[in-house]
């Protein structure tokens, strides 16, 4: 696939709720969540391209919402993905396989919108979609990017924001 145009969905986890005496990384999505998850899938398959592979933390809620979407692509759970930084989500990233095409990114907030924003720059980036993703990153919210390299070669600025939508 070399240098073809790729597809990259960064996904922020459903709602979820906050029990007493559950840690923040066991909690469950919420009713609303389990919803918004569905809704989310749903909207995947009809916009984009198969997804081909997933890479989710491994908190209950992103793992919840991965299945709430009923995307059956290959799975890699990482524990790097929860609480974040926006380079340790690229270099996870960046140690994707070649011949995926279509990569969707299940995580948190503020790794998600600042991921998003720090790879965004790539020509054909839809400036109100930055904004939108500045201002909040809602639950269940998808920023989607075409990344026109091998996913080993992205960086910063390296990539197109082409779409940000919160199924609801």
């Amino acid at each position: 696939m070399s240098d073809h145009p790729r597809t990259l969905v960064l996904l922020r986890h459903a709602k979820s709720t906050y029990p007493d005496g559950v840690a923040d990384r066991d909690r469950p999505l919420a009713p609303r969540g389990i919803r918004e998850a569905g809704l989310a899938g749903e909207w995947l398959r009809a916009n984009l391209p198969a997804i081909d592979q997933v890479l989710c933390s491994t908190a209950t809620r992103t793992r919840q919402t991965l299945a709430r979407t009923t995307i059956g692509a290959p799975v890699r759970y990482l524990e790097r993905l929860y609480d974040a930084v926006p380079g340790a989500v690229i270099a996870e990233i960046n140690t994707v396989a070649d011949e995926v095409a279509t990569l969707l990114v299940i995580g948190h907030e503020p790794a998600m919108s600042q991921t998003a924003l720090g790879l965004t720059g790539a020509e054909g980036t839809n400036t109100a979609a930055t904004e939108s993703i500045a201002v909040k990153f809602p639950t269940s919210a998808m920023a989607v990017l075409r990344v026109p390299c091998r996913w080993e070669r992205l960086e910063l600025g390296g990539a197109a924001l082409v779409d940000f939508h919160v199924p609801r």
